[in-house]
């Protein structure tokens, strides 16, 4: 609340007097103005301790929300005068957007789900910078921490202010018990996949790929980044990430966009598509009514209960690329990050680098089935860690199967959101590859003005 200087001097009178009885009451007994009480409102105690209230954004979706309770329950432990507030949800980045617009936002937050986006707050000065500080942390064996990530950070004009904390990717899921059983090949490139996609949809009298059309940066972030690094590696990534002036238009692009016409046009793709939510498009994968779907590591967490028991999880990364090129991947990295607004800084660094442990990144892959971006942690002789997982890992680290290309930093959804209702218009037969290039460098020449 703003007081204005007329109303400081009409409580003039009662300030002196609150003063004068707090000046009395300190001087006769230990008071709430004890060194100890007033280090747990700023974070730090007056022997350096942390201390204080900490407040946790965290989005739970598919990954759930077990990994991030036994985290913050032995962060308590090491931190006992830290009392942590945890704000978390499937819906807790719609829930918690008023705090964050009213410059009162919590402490930490973990950027993932919908409502989010890491470029937006950063933007939008929410963030803090870390660039720093991060230089600082140290893992549990001493090592720096920022040379400890499968992925580097993001950077924002050189600055960091996220640490990449989970390691996902979007890739191909299949049945490999049907494939198996029917004789189906599993792709290896854009041809062989059509070839396959023409085999089931005569055979099994389905539309083999289905995706989210309420989401369709699932399609854009698991299909289309990884088709625009085969043909352009990192720079075109870079270019249509940031908008560049005619890169939405280049003929990669629009050689790559002409491969998603050319699905809608052959039957490929599930009419209904554009109605489905994700978990709506997920079920219908898993029951048989389409044979493919792009989505990153948490979808067998996230529909553990719904499972046929004749399903068997196969992954591979999406077959965008030509004959003989290796699958490209494009890692989506979801961060922690500290509110430049904290309320308790000095506890949120703490717990942000208390996060990153590689005993906690074992715990993580064995909770979502998923990766924690640290290097030095070694899944093989983790009984608890899925199949499709560690067969994944070690596809990755084969560079003449897999190439690993990424962003400066993620889409901006002032950019994202025009880009993906035109690639829904491509998908559902109302445009064509040239309209959606088209539309989409119209999108980025607003997203640069």
């Amino acid at each position: 609340m703003n007081v204005t200087k007329s109303q400081k001097m009409r409580w003039m009178p009662l300030f002196l007097f609150v003063a004068i009885v707090l000046l009395v009451v300190g001087c006769s007994s230990e008071s709430a103005d004890s060194p100890e009480e007033q280090g747990s409102q700023g974070g730090q105690s007056a022997d350096g301790e942390i201390s204080g209230e900490l407040e946790i954004q965290y989005f739970v979706g598919g990954y759930g929300d077990a990994w991030w309770k036994e985290v913050i329950a032995d962060f308590t432990e090491q931190y006992p005068d830290v009392t942590v507030i945890e704000h978390a949800g499937p819906n807790i980045n719609e829930e918690m957007r008023t705090r964050w617009i009213s410059n009162d936002p919590p402490d930490v937050v973990y950027i993932d789900g919908a409502g989010s986006s890491e470029t937006q707050m950063i933007e939008d000065g929410q963030l803090m910078d870390l660039t720093d500080w991060a230089s600082e942390i140290t893992l549990e064996d001493g090592s720096p921490l920022l040379d400890s990530f499968i992925v580097e950070p993001n950077r924002h004009e050189g600055q960091l202010y996220t640490l990449p904390l989970v390691f996902d990717t979007w890739g191909m899921w299949y049945n490999a018990a049907l494939f198996e059983q029917e004789g189906y090949e599993v792709p290896t490139d854009f041809e062989s996949w059509m070839n396959t996609m023409t085999e089931i949809r005569d055979r099994e009298s389905i539309e083999p790929f289905t995706t989210t059309g309420q989401h369709p940066y699932y399609f854009l972030r698991g299909v289309l980044y990884p088709a625009f690094a085969s043909v352009g590696g990192d720079e075109l990534l870079a270019d249509l990430v940031t908008g560049q002036e005619g890169a939405w238009t280049s003929e990669p692009v629009l050689e790559v966009m002409k491969k998603v016409q050319r699905m809608q046009e052959e039957g490929m793709i599930d009419e209904g598509y554009a109605a489905f939510n994700h978990t709506q498009s997920q079920m219908n994968f898993l029951l048989g009514q389409n044979a493919f779907i792009p989505v990153g590591f948490w979808l067998p967490n996230e529909m553990a209960n719904d499972i046929p028991d004749d399903f068997t999880f196969g992954f591979i990364p999406s077959p965008m690329q030509e004959p003989g090129e290796p699958y490209r991947i494009v890692p989506d990295l979801r961060p922690l990050a500290i509110a430049e607004e904290a309320s308790n800084p000095e506890a949120a660094k703490a717990f942000v680098a208390f996060a990153f442990n590689r005993e906690f990144a074992q715990r993580f892959s064995e909770y979502t089935g998923a990766i924690i971006n640290l290097t030095g942690v070694d899944l093989t002789g983790n009984d608890q860690v899925p199949d499709y997982l560690k067969e994944a890992n070690e596809m990755f680290n084969d560079p003449d199967q897999v190439q690993i290309n990424s962003l400066p930093h993620p889409m901006s959804a002032d950019l994202e959101t025009p880009i993906s209702n035109a690639l829904v218009a491509l998908m559902t037969g109302n445009i064509d590859a040239e309209e959606f290039c088209e539309r989409a460098e119209a999108a980025a020449a607003d997203y640069r003005d």
